[in-house]
């Protein structure tokens, strides 16, 4: 591998005499892991875990991911090691038995995001931002395909977050960053790296600090992490921001054998991962709690609010409400013809994020109401929330669960004229119609797989199934 001669003087200076094996690290292949949705699947794999998170697994090579239905259903996410380390800085230093508002700044395409909503209770709110809008576009499908319906999904730039001032309990910025970390499995980042971008990589990522820093509350935590070992990104940006602002470092604690490296700057801390020391690639992360104290929360002022968010009919909510579990922990919203559900103890907060910024999707998608027709809409078969007990269901199997990916027409014995919930292992995939003898795919087109389907399926394909 070819590495920029800067770059390598620089890591040479950092790591000293451990150098040469960071160098062979850089050589070896990419290790491979997945992260577990825990409302899905209830079974763990036999597989080698990341040690520093509940859910976290090694596999023995990088398989073909596209085509296992299991991710499709949101069973898992195919997540790099080192980045989950996140959820030690978040139960660390967060009290997750309380409702909690957090903001994932940098949101797509969506391994964060989806980790810290499997973190949070029910009663918390989850706020996934991306800048640019098509990946707020893929962003919100990995939210939707993991099922969580406490989550709103932002299309907007950090300086629009000082609208929300004192709002975040908890922000979350995977700052972009130079890309140094991604060296061993990304030519483009290699080629694409030198100091001057490392310069100015430093400062954007400055310049995102502090317009979001408004939006954490007194008292809030701010993680902030990249994928890059340079000082100016990571240590020397922590140090910058506590001279600008009010803000104290906190520490973590290690477990020795994970192979993680603390750092110290000017009294900033920050924890560091290295390919010749851990199983994962490189990656930064520091925790920092913004000084002060909240101010509680005033109720009952008497003044009625007035909501962006706006309710669905009686008659529309009595005929889609059994469609999910619990459905009066919900408040039903209509927005043209989609019928949503959001819960109740974040409908506050989730109209105020409507009122301030650009929402791409928020809570579960239920149905699209067309007038006296309902159609249940994709999201509702993902989500842990659906009541499977009042619609039909079939299970596929590989190759039918593949052809329904791929939009394709598919056959189920039986007639009539209803919707169907279809399911791979048990795991709902998505609706289709039966309309007579013919069965119509209702699976979003712009998400089906494009890839063909090899001749010996079952031989040739992986599935995380194989392991449970």
């Amino acid at each position: 591998m070819e590495l920029p001669i800067s770059f390598v003087e620089r890591m040479k200076t950092q790591l000293g005499s451990a150098y040469a094996q960071f160098e062979t690290a850089l050589q070896q292949p990419a290790p491979v892991s997945i992260r577990l949705n825990l409302r899905k699947l209830g079974q763990q794999p036999q597989l080698p875990s990341v040690p520093w998170t509940d859910t976290g697994y090694y596999l023995p090579e990088r398989p073909l991911f596209t085509l296992d239905p299991l991710l499709h259903a949101g069973a898992y996410y195919v997540q790099e090691a080192s980045s989950m380390f996140l959820e030690q800085a978040i139960r660390q230093t967060v009290n997750l038995d309380q409702p909690l508002r957090v903001l994932d700044l940098c949101g797509a395409p969506g391994g964060k995001s989806t980790h810290i909503a499997s973190l949070l209770s029910e009663d918390s709110m989850l706020v996934a931002n991306e800048v640019i809008r098509s990946r707020a576009t893929i962003l919100a499908e990995n939210v939707t395909k993991w099922g969580s319906g406490n989550v709103l999904v932002t299309n907007n730039d950090p300086r629009d977050f000082g609208k929300l001032p004192d709002f975040f309990d908890v922000m979350v910025v995977d700052a972009p960053c130079s890309g140094e970390g991604m060296f061993r499995k990304d030519l483009q980042a290699r080629q694409e790296w030198s100091e001057e971008n490392v310069k100015l990589c430093a400062q954007r990522q400055q310049r995102i600090l502090m317009d979001v820093w408004e939006a954490l509350k007194p008292g809030g935590i701010l993680i902030y992490s990249t994928c890059t070992w340079n000082e100016a990104e990571n240590e020397s940006n922590m140090a910058w921001l506590a001279e600008q602002e009010n803000a104290t470092s906190l520490s973590l604690r290690l477990d020795p054998a994970w192979g993680v490296e603390a750092s110290e700057l000017n009294g900033m801390k920050g924890y560091r991962f290295y390919p010749h020391q851990v199983q994962g690639e490189g990656f930064f992360l520091a925790v920092i709690r913004k000084e002060g104290i909240a101010e509680a929360l005033v109720h009952g002022s008497g003044k009625k609010k007035k909501h962006k968010l706006t309710p669905a009919g009686k008659k529309e909510q009595a005929l889609v409400a059994d469609w999910l579990i619990e459905p009066d922990r919900f408040e039903w919203l209509q927005h043209g013809e989609v019928i949503s559900a959001i819960p109740a103890t974040i409908f506050e907060y989730a109209d105020q994020v409507y009122q301030k910024l650009y929402v791409v999707y928020a809570g579960i998608e239920v149905a699209e109401a067309k007038g006296k027709k309902l159609k249940p809409l994709h999201a509702l078969a993902l989500s842990p929330y659906l009541n499977k007990a009042v619609f039909r269901t079939e299970e596929l199997d590989l190759e039918s669960a593949l052809r329904y990916l791929r939009k394709e027409d598919i056959s189920l014995e039986g007639s009539g004229n209803d919707w169907v919930l279809l399911q791979y292992k048990g795991l709902p995939l998505g609706w289709a119609k039966q309309i007579g003898n013919r069965m119509n795919n209702y699976y979003p087109k712009e998400w089906r797989i494009r890839m063909e389907l090899p001749q010996t399926l079952e031989e040739e394909l992986f599935s995380l199934g194989q392991y449970l």
